[in-house]
Order: C-alpha cells, then structure tokens, then sequence
C-alpha cells in the first residue's frame, strides 16, 4: 500500500524513468498520502549527530529546559503537555507524550508584519553547541529535497513543473526534532493518549527521519485501517498535508496518522525523530485543481491563515 521509491530514476533518469516514477507517486498519494523514498541523498551520518545531539539537551533536568520553553508555532523547547495534535481534527485526546525542539523559517522577508508572525530568529540552546551547525546542513538538505520533491508531485499531476515551486521562493517551513522517551520519564498512557494523536499534518509535503520501534508511526487508510508504517532503514518517510490536498482538490489524502505510546512490553523504548514541515510562501492563494484532477472543489484559501488555525488548534494552553 505504501511503496518505496527510489528518487534515483526521478533524479537522474530518462523520460520513461521519470514517468514511471511520477505514476507510482500518484497512485500512492491516491490511496494513502505517504511514500518512503530512497535515493534522496541525505547522510544518515548528519542524521545520526543530530540526534545524539539534541538527546544531550533533551536528557537535561527539566529546570534547564525551562529557559527554552514555547508554544506551539515558537522557536525553542515544547515541553510535556504542550500539545494534543488530535484537537486539529477534532478528536479530544490527553497531552502527546513527547517532547520537541522546534526550529522554523527566519529569513526575513522585509515585510514587518510578515516577519513578525512567521520569519523570527530560531533559538540554540546553549548547552549543545555542536547542534548549530548540524542542524543548518540538514535544513539545507531539506530545502533542497522538498523542491525536487515538488517537482516530483507537479509531474504525477501532470501539470507544470514550477506549479508549486513557484511559491516556494520564500516560504515558511519547520523542523521538530521528537523527543519520545519511555514510560520512567512520561509515566504510564492515559487512555487515548499517544506519543502523537491521530492528525494530518498541515502544509505542503512533510519529510520524516525515523526511527523503527514497537511504539512508533502507524498510517490509517479506508482500506486498512490503521497499520504499522513501513520502515526502511535508508528511507525517509514523506507524506502530504492538508493544503497539498487541497491544492490536488482531495484528488491525493492527506496522509492521517499517528505516533504509538510506549508499549507495555518494552516502556523504556526511547524514539527521536526528525520531522520537516514544508510549506509556502506566505499569502499563497491555494486554489484546488479542477476536474477531473481535482475532485472536491474547495473554496480557495490564504496559505498563512489556514495553517495558523491548524497551529493554534493544537496548542494546549
């Protein structure tokens, strides 16, 4: 149901290649809005040193963290109990069961009310220097996949190739390093509760670094219900989010999913993954794709105020 696609032929290819690739896509995203992809380029030796590095921050007392501590949409540390990401789709759950540092885009644009909202400076904590320049090579590398991958998805589409990328010149984004310790630190699961409640994420497309275990991503599809993610261990995970499926009028699903609480059979499993959030540039006007690409005609939506409804709904105040 979820296939693996080798970016390879995608990257490189001839025009049979490329259209081979771009068919799977489709199908894919069709049924369930998530791939795993290899051929992606990405060291899994940068992937290794960021987690080993944010470990350092997150295994710190909880008075140290504090300093750091954000709401959701912030730069800095997001605590215990800081979200619940079911409430985005209206399913009242306990507090995830994890914690996060998250970093966001901060380039300005030189609009000041732009900037102020979505273009601040991202925080480092102080007691892991060695974080700093990982994670700026790893949002490079981020940047620069999630374009190939937009190009990708204009070809399954059948549409031009700069139809998203055209607005992503200057866009927002987002990476969550998760943290998802065992039971010792985060107590036992309340009824209902997950290391991350069922949701879709909200932007564009999401590219997930994970790690495997017996509490980790499951994948819900009309047809399956809810299934264990594949894992690969040189894949990364991408799935698309609510304005991509808008964008392709629910012609592809934005992937639901969900983040398993630790099992009972093994409560110290400690999980961190590293999930990039892509999206676009701010004041995009997203109007879905007609029939007989599209197949929901939604009304056309601002990028910025979709996704700042979708961020405030999961905060826990």
């Amino acid at each position: 149901m979820i296939p693996t696609i080798d970016l390879g032929p995608w990257l490189t290819g001839d025009a049979a290649a490329r259209a081979r690739v771009a068919t799977t896509v489709d199908e894919a995203l069709c049924a369930a809005g998530f791939l795993l992809v290899t051929g992606h380029g990405v060291d899994p030796g940068l992937r290794a040193a960021i987690r080993e590095a944010a470990r350092g921050f997150f295994l710190l007392p909880a008075d140290a963290k504090q300093p750091y501590a954000v709401r959701v949409g912030g730069r800095g540390w997001l605590g215990p109990g800081a979200e619940a990401n079911a409430s985005a789709e209206g399913t009242p759950t306990p507090p995830d069961l994890k914690e996060s540092w998250s970093f966001a885009a901060e380039r300005p644009t030189g609009d000041p009310a732009v900037d102020a909202e979505w273009f601040l400076p991202n925080v480092w904590p102080s007691q892991v220097p060695g974080l700093r320049p990982l994670v700026t090579e790893y949002i490079a590398r981020m940047r620069e996949l999630s374009d190939r991958l937009l190009e990708l998805l204009a070809a399954a589409l059948g549409v031009a190739p700069d139809f998203f990328t055209r607005h992503t010149g200057h866009p927002t984004w987002g990476l969550n390093l998760n943290w998802y310790p065992g039971t010792e630190v985060v107590g036992e699961p309340a009824p209902g509760q997950f290391r991350i409640g069922p949701h879709t994420d909200f932007g564009t497309v999401t590219v997930l670094d994970r790690q495997q275990g017996k509490g980790g991503l499951q994948v819900h599809t009309d047809a399956g219900g809810w299934q264990d993610a594949p894992w690969h261990p040189d894949a990364l995970t991408v799935n698309i989010g609510d304005l991509m499926a808008r964008w392709t009028g629910d012609r592809w699903r934005s992937g639901r999913h969900r983040v398993l609480p630790p099992p009972a059979d093994a409560p110290a499993e400690e999980l961190m993954s590293l999930v990039w959030f892509y999206e676009c540039d701010p004041g995009t006007r997203v109007v879905p794709l007609p029939a007989p690409v599209g197949r929901v005609a939604y009304e056309p939506v601002d990028s910025h105020t979709y996704l700042r409804a979708k961020l405030d709904a999961i905060s826990v105040d």
